[in-house]
């Protein structure tokens, strides 16, 4: 069961590194591998903004995509050397061939999937993502995604579709697809 972390080697463990388009379940399955397996969590949008002390948003409109870009890689920089944790990445973290590149040096990079329109449903409620501002609907998540899938899947080391399942199963794929890697 997911629970049941008991032969979960912590010294030994590379961390978790979740990517994918926003809405895969990142932020959730983070949590929950939090939870389940004791692991130290880090979500480089939330570290940005207690860094920058202000929103993405906000960063995004005041500085720029370039600018916010760099905090990212700076991020990943940051935390090149704890262990035993789960990375949470920005949807575009990847999408700078040099971030995978530090990532891999310390994790299992893990890429999350969801269809345009599971994503949709995940983020339409949400004014904190700039990158969809005026274009929340399926067909331009839809190319957003597919621009984006090229960059994801040459990351990652692990693949986990999200649709439909809940996140304790989510957690218990990665796992299992990890042992792979010891």
């Amino acid at each position: 069961m997911a629970g049941d972390h008991s032969g979960l080697n912590k010294e030994e463990m590379k961390n978790i590194a979740l990517i994918g388009f926003m809405g895969a379940g990142k932020t959730t399955v983070s949590h929950a591998l939090r939870a389940l397996y004791g692991l130290t969590e880090i979500d480089t949008d939330q570290e940005i903004v207690r860094q920058e002390g202000r929103p993405i948003t906000e960063i995004f409109a005041t500085d720029g995509e370039a600018y916010f870009r760099q905090l990212e890689h700076d991020v990943v920089l940051r935390f090149q050397d704890v262990h035993a944790a789960v990375i949470s990445c920005g949807g575009g973290l990847v999408m700078n061939p040099e971030n995978v590149k530090n990532l891999r040096t310390s994790c299992i990079i893990v890429f999350l999937t969801a269809t345009p329109e599971t994503t949709l449903l995940r983020v339409k409620d949400s004014a904190d993502r700039p990158i969809l501002n005026g274009h929340m609907d399926v067909a331009y998540i839809r190319m957003l995604q597919e621009k984006r899938r090229p960059a994801y899947e040459a990351a990652a080391d692990i693949c986990v579709a999200t649709d439909g399942k809940d996140v304790e199963t989510i957690c218990c794929e990665i796992m299992q697809k990890m042992k792979d890697f010891s």
